[in-house]
């Protein structure tokens, strides 16, 4: 089974996230916990927990369906020591406030150097950094998310990506979302059937699927290899779409939460359908 949706609003309160994404048709989604753009946010009433819980119930969402997003502020590769601490405080909230809600994955960005220190370096301390969030919360999965690989971002390899999980030291709470946007702009092709079975071949041999734990669905504005990040609706970019029917076939991408961040989300609710119609 394909759960299929899109990072949606939660304006208003955390617990209107599930109804929004109720209304396009969708059985997963993503939501940012906070602003994004911000380091604190307000914690969460009673009303608010419950609230979000009931609406998930009513609307068919489980902690498997839902894929929140950490702020984009967070740098758990900084270079620099108190501004790294910073980020690994608000890398714990982060996990704090998913656990409060009763969900069980946490995507981030891994982070960047900044050019002052290696690469090697900095996907140490994003290992070292899930491993500190981790002593402090219970359940909640660290899911890294590849990077298209502009400026000095690392994660833009499988090998950045399977050398962070190395130094995890609790296997079982860390995972990884694949962005299609961020992976064609990285490099890895994805154009055609032939093109999507020897990357994601790649991917096995070098990560391995017992690790996706999500997925972004994005086409690319950009061509490949290009290392840059600009999202396209499926079938508007450089990808196309059969790399999206190849996942909607692919039993490997079944359960895990397949999330649009495409730019127009009007197109949303057209897009989730699209998507379903290429399950056979």
């Amino acid at each position: 089974m394909k759960f299929i949706g899109a990072h949606v609003s939660a304006a208003g309160g955390v617990e209107n996230a599930p109804l929004n994404a109720s209304e396009i048709g969708a059985n997963a989604f993503a939501l940012f916990t906070k602003n994004q753009r911000r380091w604190t946010g307000k914690d969460f009433t009673k009303e608010n927990i419950a609230n979000f819980v009931k609406n998930c119930q009513a609307q068919g969402f489980t902690a498997a369906q839902i894929l929140p997003h950490d702020s984009y502020l967070i740098n758990l590769g900084h270079p620099e020591a108190d501004k790294l601490e910073k980020s690994r405080e608000a890398f714990y909230d982060e996990m704090r406030r998913c656990e409060q809600l009763g969900l069980t994955l946490l995507n981030f960005h891994p982070g960047t150097h900044l050019g002052k220190i290696s690469e090697t370096e900095s996907l140490q301390r994003v290992s070292e950094s899930i491993n500190l969030a981790h002593t402090k919360t219970k359940n909640v999965i660290a899911v890294i998310e590849n990077t298209a690989g502009q400026g000095s971002n690392v994660g833009y390899s499988f090998q950045h990506l399977a050398e962070i999980i190395k130094n995890v030291e609790d296997k079982s709470r860390v995972g990884v979302c694949l962005d299609t946007c961020h992976a064609f702009a990285a490099g890895y092709d994805l154009r055609t059937k032939e093109a999507c079975c020897a990357t994601f071949e790649e991917f096995e041999k070098i990560v391995g699927f017992e690790y996706l734990r999500g997925m972004h669905l994005n086409d690319s504005k950009k061509d490949l290899g290009s290392r840059v990040d600009r999202h396209a609706p499926l079938g508007d970019g450089f990808i196309g779409l059969e790399a999206f029917n190849f996942i909607m076939n692919d039993t490997r991408f079944d359960r895990i939460p397949l999330i649009l961040e495409t730019p127009e989300p009007e197109r949303w609710k057209d897009e989730i359908k699209m998507l379903r119609k290429m399950c056979n």
